[in-house]
């Protein structure tokens, strides 16, 4: 029964002003002999105020004209009936929308200065944390390379990876923030192509540690023929699906990666051991900056699979995750547009 009622939940502030406007009304209505008529009027602005502080317009107005409409109806004369022979009706009207779209304005321009603070603070968590990590690995690194002429060629070798690794970090980082300030501002055409998902899952697994590749990895990718898709982008979207399972993915787990010819559609599946997520949160984690709770040991800006999700859209496809076998499944379809001719 919770889980019926529960897409229903944003529309909370609604029935809570139905159930004030509710009480005010019985209130007045016993008490309306003893209470003016501007009395009864001011105390019904308060369910357009509850619905107005949300900032939904159309909530507003039709709170506005429920209101107004009660008022008239049983307090305006003549009482019980819908005729306005009073331009006290008209007045309130004016006043109670009047009233009701300045707090929806003001309520707006409050929650969008939120959103930009939010934003704002997650770029400076991202600037000051995330790229602190690898930047203070590939200081250290260096730093003892330098400062150690005794070590064996395989310390350094090991040393060198890790300098090259942070690096490659570093770089993916800044091309998800400046990816997905193009993407957010709509300000990008594909650049189709015939794309071969062998190529671009090789080139994808190339940006991380061969140790990570070779040993955690697991690729299943059956003979799909090219597919007509920004080459670019969808390797960025291969890169981004591999480091979210990198980083969530449980202690010595492998991680599976498929791409499967549907005929129609390219399905393209990840799955990693982790924790339990529960379905209402799996559905916020393409959201930008959105990260799970008791995850915030773990580096990342929460903007990977935000990017994800755009690519997909950008290519007609859809996005999911699924909570399955101790573990989260991202499934992706992309939809076949064009096939290549065989020569």
């Amino acid at each position: 029964m919770m889980n019926l009622l529960f897409p229903y939940r944003k529309y909370n502030y609604i029935l809570k002003a139905l159930g004030i406007l509710l009480i005010i009304t019985i209130i007045s209505h016993i008490f309306r002999s003893s209470l003016d008529i501007i009395n009864i009027a001011l105390i019904h602005i308060i369910p357009v105020i509850v619905v107005a502080i949300h900032g939904k317009g159309k909530a507003t107005f039709f709170m506005t004209i429920l209101c107004v409409v009660l008022l008239n109806f049983l307090y305006i004369p003549p009482i019980y009936s819908f005729s306005v022979h009073n331009e006290l009706y008209i007045w309130s009207f004016l006043i109670f929308g009047i009233v009701g779209w300045i707090i929806t304005y003001q309520a707006k321009s409050i929650s969008n200065q939120m959103k930009q603070n939010e934003l704002r603070e997650s770029l400076l968590h991202i600037i000051s944390h995330d790229l602190r990590t690898p930047l203070s690995t590939i200081h250290g690194s260096i730093n003892l390379i330098l400062s150690n002429n005794e070590l064996t060629e395989t310390n350094k070798n090991n040393l060198l990876e890790d300098i090259n690794y942070a690096s490659i970090r570093m770089e993916r980082l800044i091309t998800n923030i400046l990816d997905s300030t193009r993407l957010s501002s709509g300000n990008i055409n594909l650049k189709l192509q015939w794309c071969d998902f062998e190529d671009i899952v090789g080139v994808a697994l190339d940006e991380f540690s061969q140790k990570q590749s070779d040993e955690k990895v697991i690729v299943n990718i059956e003979e799909t023929g090219l597919f007509w898709g920004d080459n670019t982008l969808l390797t960025q979207l291969v890169v981004n699906l591999l480091d979210n399972a990198f980083k969530y993915s449980s202690t010595n787990a492998k991680i599976d990666f498929e791409v499967i010819d549907c005929n129609n559609y390219i399905k393209i599946q990840v799955f990693n051991e982790t924790e339990f997520i529960d379905e209402e949160k799996l559905k916020n984690i393409f959201d930008k900056f959105y990260r799970v709770e008791d995850t915030n040991d773990i580096s990342g800006s929460g903007i990977g699979l935000a990017i994800c999700k755009s690519i997909v859209k950008l290519h007609n496809g859809e996005i999911k995750a699924i909570s399955q076998n101790n573990g989260i499944l991202i499934e992706i379809n992309l939809p076949v547009l064009k096939r290549a001719k065989l020569i």
